[in-house]
């Protein structure tokens, strides 16, 4: 994470870096973070380590794509739901076999067009797929459909409700996590904090490409 800048900011780069660590990677409130800073003699205010995790976060996604391991070819993509605003959102996510991260987007609609995003944006960052596992949902199989069409591929389109397991109990975490978050205020945010809860996820998934010198 050395390309993200810490320039202008009142705190240590590792004071903040272990704050976003402990809000994005476990189930604690920013009152908790601040709590456990003061123990260890810091003075910050939690609204203080709300902006850090709502500047830093898409940082730290940009960064860690660029050190990100190749994911598998043979996809299981499916998607949940994220209360933003007092409104329920669409989480789309897919992982490949091994359980590895590939990619996510949050939208306002469950829809063929939102899943046609989401694949696209799979596609650009982690290649194209041999074979996409979905649920029985019309709009993601239309979506895929969209995408080979588009793109003049043929990825297999697959429909095995045990096969998406996997990706169920992932999406769990994510769940477990933005339960302790209390709802987001704004769609902005939560795109940004979900970007930085996904990093963390796939830094502890081994997924991040590390240079032995």
């Amino acid at each position: 994470m050395d390309t993200i800048s810490f320039k202008e900011r009142h705190f240590q780069r590792g004071m903040i870096l272990q704050s976003l660590r402990w809000y994005l990677a476990y189930a604690l409130s920013y009152q908790d973070i601040e709590e456990m800073m003061v123990e260890r003699g810091f003075s910050v205010d939690h609204s203080t380590i709300n902006r850090w995790v709502i500047h830093y976060s898409p940082q730290l996604d940009a960064t860690f794509r660029h050190k990100k391991k190749r994911v598998g070819t043979r996809w299981r993509m499916d998607e949940t739901y994220i209360k933003v605003k007092g409104q329920w959102t669409y989480y789309y996510r897919a992982v490949d076999k091994q359980g590895h991260t590939i990619d996510f987007l949050l939208t306002a609609t469950r829809d063929r067009q939102a899943a046609r995003r989401f694949f696209k944006k799979a596609i650009k960052q982690n290649g194209k797929p041999s074979l996409v596992n979905i649920d029985q949902s019309g709009a993601n199989t239309a979506g895929l459909k969209l995408v080979n069409r588009d793109h003049n591929t043929r990825i297999k389109i697959r429909q095995c409700k045990y096969l998406n397991n996997i990706i169920e109990q992932d999406h769990r975490r994510i769940k477990r996590l933005t339960r302790s978050m209390l709802g987001f205020k704004t769609f902005d945010a939560a795109q940004r904090t979900l970007a930085g809860i996904e990093v963390m996820a796939m830094i502890k998934k081994g997924q991040m490409k590390i240079h032995v010198s």
